[in-house]
């Protein structure tokens, strides 16, 4: 009893150390190794710069204007990370690491006491999909809601199972940080995932017992007190929030992110790479058990996996009516799937089973295609597609010796116990690939900060004049907003910035600058070729 007693707490603690180093090198290491991509990135992190600034915790602004799109979870998070590490954009990108960390440990630990024997297959499973590796090196709110309504809804079905009151208080505990991560959308998804499967099992008396006096206390206790502030700071809170940023966004395309109905099935299957195949292999087994066995698979240990599948569903369905569509939408469905194949690994390896062949080979290539874009990741952002040269050439020839090898290994007897470990080779391999290789193309061609450091190689940072953009992107301009910690000054219809600034266009508007500053004293400075930006000084109005 001492010996295995001693040989579980051994277990207990590689498994914790083994967690930990794949956490910190798949969602913290490189974090500012390419800078802040996109609108929304920097567009955040300097919204939880001038809230640290201002030492306001309840009013969001951007440019000392409210800004009030989201809530306000990430914006703290990131406040306390600038308070620790200092303002950078890897410190902005803490946050949503931390949220992933937490998430992973979480379905450890909820795993390790309902369904032992897959607790690390299942964590290591969710933090190596690559939605979760991308979004937890990303400074948006998507992570922190997507890892907040996980550990709620794992929560809810650790109460479902064993009737603990500290599980259903953790479920109204996260919904309610949810609900601060991105709003109502938080506890909408709960509620219909856990009302389809109540509806599915058929007992009602489920929702009543959910709605537990003090759980719901609790959740009004940390969600309220902050939506109650700031709409009595801002009365136009509940206007842009809830009307425009929740219910327009969802139901019409005035934020114009059109995209086809079906939109979000490949950006699913490629948020679970490496496991689509077998997710989808999970997913269809686990449907037709439903549809064969109906009520009779909610009253046995399946009945996890007929939630899973609800949560994997719910998702998937709710945003593809939406309007308005974005890759991000999708993250909080990642877990479900990541959940559903370590419940499939764990019973064809309690069964001794191989899934079919094909699945196996389809899971082999995949994972092992990984390497080849990112180890060609700089021919593919520079001319946008991928070559067919001697480069390529080697990296799919080694691409296809380690799916051989992946292959061969899994279709042994004893080969599903294997399949994490072979399967986590190539992500590592790519995320390494990814971040040695292709981070200085990535910084140079989607990034604000390699631009502002071309402009300031003249003069120190802090010596320039103020910055204005003319007919630029606006994940430039949001970009330079944060790098510089400076509203752009902003080129309007008949009205110039009247102080000496620099100005940046894309080099496309050449002739458009000159016919627009033709009054005023103006020297070019310099090209940004990798992003095609010049950039220009422009004398005061006025000066000779």
């Amino acid at each position: 009893m001492i010996d295995s007693g001693w040989n579980t707490r051994i277990r207990t603690v590689t498994d914790w150390l083994l967690l930990a180093g794949f956490c910190a090198f798949l969602f913290f290491y490189g974090l500012g190794s390419f800078g802040l991509i996109g609108a929304d990135e920097p567009r955040y992190a300097q919204v939880a710069r001038e809230m640290l600034e201002r030492h306001d915790w309840i009013t969001p602004t951007l440019g000392g204007v409210p800004w009030l799109e989201k809530p306000a979870l990430y914006y703290w998070e990131a406040m306390l990370s600038y308070r620790v590490f200092g303002v950078s954009d890897w410190a902005a990108r803490v946050p949503s690491a931390v949220d992933a960390t937490l998430m992973v440990f979480a379905v450890y630990f909820f795993l390790r006491r309902f369904r032992p024997g897959s607790h690390l297959d299942g964590a290591l499973i969710v933090a190596s999909s690559a939605g979760i590796i991308g979004f937890s090196r990303a400074a948006s709110m998507d992570m922190p809601l997507t890892a907040t309504l996980a550990i709620a809804l794992l929560g809810w079905y650790g109460w479902y199972e064993s009737q603990s009151r500290r599980c259903l208080a953790m479920f109204y505990a996260f919904l309610a940080l949810g609900t601060l991560a991105k709003g109502p959308v938080a506890p909408f998804l709960a509620v219909v995932i856990i009302s389809i499967f109540v509806l599915a099992k058929g007992d009602l008396s489920l929702v009543k017992r959910t709605l537990w006096l003090p759980g719901l206390l609790l959740f009004l206790l940390i969600a309220a007190p902050w939506y109650i502030a700031v709409q009595v700071k801002n009365p136009q809170f509940f206007r842009e929030f809830i009307l425009e940023h929740n219910l327009a966004r969802f139901g019409t395309k005035l934020y114009h992110h059109p995209e086809p109905f079906w939109y979000y099935l490949p950006v699913i299957l490629l948020g679970l790479v490496p496991w689509s195949v077998l997710v989808v292999a999970a997913t269809c087994e686990t449907a037709w058990a439903w549809i064969a066995e109906k009520r009779e698979m909610l009253r046995a240990e399946d009945a996890f996996n007929a939630f899973l599948l609800v949560w994997l569903a719910v998702p998937l369905i709710f945003f593809s009516f939406s309007q308005s569509k974005l890759p991000g939408y999708i993250v909080p469905a990642l877990p479900a799937g990541a959940l559903l194949l370590a419940e499939y690994v764990r019973r064809h390896t309690a069964d001794n089973e191989r899934p079919n062949f094909l699945w196996i080979i389809g899971h082999s290539i995949l994972a092992a295609s990984l390497i080849v874009p990112t180890l060609m990741i700089v021919y593919i952002l520079q001319q946008r597609h991928l070559p067919w040269n001697h480069a390529s050439q080697v990296s799919c020839v080694l691409a296809a010796i380690l799916a051989a090898g992946i292959a061969i290994t899994l279709l042994r007897s004893s080969g599903m116990r294997l399949l994490r470990f072979v399967t986590l080779i190539p992500v590592v391999l790519s995320v390494a690939a990814l971040l040695r290789i292709g981070a200085p193309v990535l910084d140079d061609a989607l990034s604000a900060r390699p631009l502002l450091n071309d402009i300031a190689r003249m003069e120190d940072v802090n010596a320039l004049p103020p910055l204005a953009v003319f007919a630029v992107p606006r994940e430039t301009e949001y970009g330079l907003t944060f790098y510089r910690n400076q509203a752009m000054l902003q080129y309007e219809p008949g009205k110039i910035p009247p102080q000496t600034h620099i100005v940046v266009a894309p080099q496309a508007a050449r002739e458009l600058i000159r016919k627009v500053l033709r009054n005023r004293r103006v020297s070019y400075l310099g090209t940004f070729q990798p992003q095609k930006m010049d950039y220009y000084w422009v004398a005061q109005a006025g000066s000779l």
